[in-house]
């Protein structure tokens, strides 16, 4: 390649190292970002990957190590110097003042000493109509950000990213609170912004993401950089390796169980327009995955059988005794427990502490005629997160403020101190990074080896290959298949999942 045609850098980072409190967090980490990139940057929780992206944008200072931008020495001292260099960070929840309106949280940064009454609001808003319009989204300026999704306050930030002619946008966990929809519509942004010369650092756990969106990957590990790669010469199996220092057969290991007797037993559950005729049976100590498309059903039949959004008809069996579950009460007294898809929304308090959230199943165990004994709802919840190795700063911090693999850990330690004997696990490692993941695997075949009966639903299919005994399959609302673990691989899988309509026309 010629040297015309070589990638010109847009800034460059070398030796960066920081440390807190004399713990060295990052050490000696060289990178150069090219104009017109989607860099992704993986790791684990704390392998560096979100300290380097602050320093870039002068959330923190580094203790030692160099920065250039253009060719030329820049000290990037707090977040307003960033932005006037033309860097912004977008927060996986964005940072806002909800009372102002769209028009005034975009150009706030801008407008720093200048009196308020000078400010012509009639050429912002004007400006940030436009650019709402050049990004594609319908969004009225004028309203207050109170009230607005998550997608669309990542809307806002990005236009202030374009407002302020930022040429590196750094994207931290942006897509953990967005559906499908709301992610797809941020990644045609992002290819867009890229088109046109900018530089965006991509953060994630989602290796399906950074393949569909990145052009080149850094890999943090322990505070180090590990390797710098295009996305397409390297395997998944590469990436995790690099990760966590481990081959991915090694990080999908099943525990071997021994298989009792049936511990649940469904037969003929039906909820019109939702799942049709549902008949399967769990064993104690086995681990049965659900795995099918988007919209095949799997999360309802797991409301179903949790009472959240009861069936029209059908048996549920627990132990060989029929049972009635028609709320969630009546499915944790029969030993059931369900830890859902969306834990931002049904799985945890945010704004509660860490213990409150742990203990919010059991109130019989930290109360007596409705009053909270604060000294035992702190050792139960200590002890649960002893178990289960949750990593915070205190348990009296809001959960919010966790990573989300740490409050998929206090979900499930809330959940195992009700005893269950079935469990059921909707997405769980969704969202979380995959060191994190490994523990949640170890943590899930433990379960099963103590006799728990577990229903895994998953949409990462080695992971449905890697943990379970059998594999039902659901489509358009039904189980189109039961595969033993022995039969079982992607093609099977997803054979039974492809509703027969979209098979026919595809053959």
């Amino acid at each position: 390649m010629g040297e015309q045609n070589a990638p010109q850098i847009l800034i460059e980072a070398k030796g960066i190292s920081k440390s807190f409190a004399g713990v060295e967090v990052l050490r000696d980490v060289d990178l150069a970002l090219h104009r017109g990139e989607i860099h992704a940057l993986l790791g684990e929780n704390g392998a560096g990957k979100s300290t380097f992206a602050k320093i870039l944008a002068g959330v923190h200072r580094p203790t030692r190590g160099t920065i250039t931008l253009n060719g030329a020495t820049v000290e990037i001292q707090n977040p307003l110097a960033a932005q006037r260099l033309g860097i912004t960070l977008i927060h996986q929840e964005p940072l806002s003042f909800p009372d102002l309106s769209v028009a005034e949280n975009l150009v706030l940064g801008r407008l720093a000493g200048s009196p308020w009454s000078n400010v012509p609001w009639k050429a912002i808003e004007e400006e940030a109509a436009s650019l709402m319009a050049l990004l594609g989204v319908d969004i009225d300026v004028k309203r207050p950000m109170r009230g607005l999704s998550i997608a669309d306050q990542q809307m806002v930030e990005i236009a202030r990213a374009l407002a302020s002619d930022s040429r590196l946008i750094i994207m931290d966990e942006p897509t953990a609170p967005l559906t499908p929809k709301e992610v797809e519509t941020l990644f045609t942004i992002a290819r867009r912004l890229r088109d046109e010369g900018r530089t965006i650092i991509f953060i994630s756990h989602r290796l399906e993401e950074v393949r569909a969106l990145c052009d080149r990957v850094t890999i943090f590990r322990d505070g180090n950089k590990v390797a710098t790669d295009e996305i397409t010469r390297l395997t998944d199996a590469d990436i995790i390796r690099l990760m966590i220092g481990r081959s991915l057969r090694e990080y999908l290991k099943k525990q071997e169980a021994s298989i009792g007797d049936v511990a649940l037993s469904v037969k003929g559950l039906t909820k019109a327009g939702y799942f049709n005729d549902i008949s399967f049976d769990i064993r104690h100590g086995e681990i049965v995955g659900l795995g099918g498309l988007v919209g095949a059903g799997r999360t309802d039949v797991a409301r179903a059988l949790f009472g959240i959004a009861p069936a029209d008809k059908g048996e549920i069996s627990i132990n060989g005794q029929p049972v009635v579950i028609n709320d969630p009460a009546r499915a944790i007294d029969h030993g059931l427990a369900f830890v859902p898809e969306d834990r931002a929304i049904a799985g945890i308090f945010r704004t509660l502490s860490v213990e409150q959230n742990i203990t919010a199943a059991v109130p019989e165990k930290i109360s007596h005629v409705n009053i909270i004994n604060f000294a035992t709802e702190h050792e139960i919840a200590k002890s649960s997160i002893a178990k289960l190795s949750i990593r915070l700063a205190s348990m009296r911090q809001p959960i919010g403020e966790l990573s989300g693999g740490n409050q998929q850990k206090s979900i499930l330690a809330r959940w195992l101190l009700t005893d269950p004997e079935i469990l059921i696990l909707d997405e769980p490692t969704r969202g979380i990074d995959i060191g994190v993941k490994a523990e949640f695997y170890d943590m899930i075949g433990e379960l099963a080896a103590s006799g728990r009966a577990i229903l895994l639903i998953s949409s990462e299919l080695p992971e449905l290959l890697a943990l379970c005994d059998r594999v039902l399959v659901m489509s358009e609302g039904r189980i189109t298949a039961d595969i033993p673990r022995k039969d079982a691989t992607q093609e099977s899988i997803m054979h039974a999942a492809v509703p027969r309509g979209l098979e026919r026309r595809a053959s």
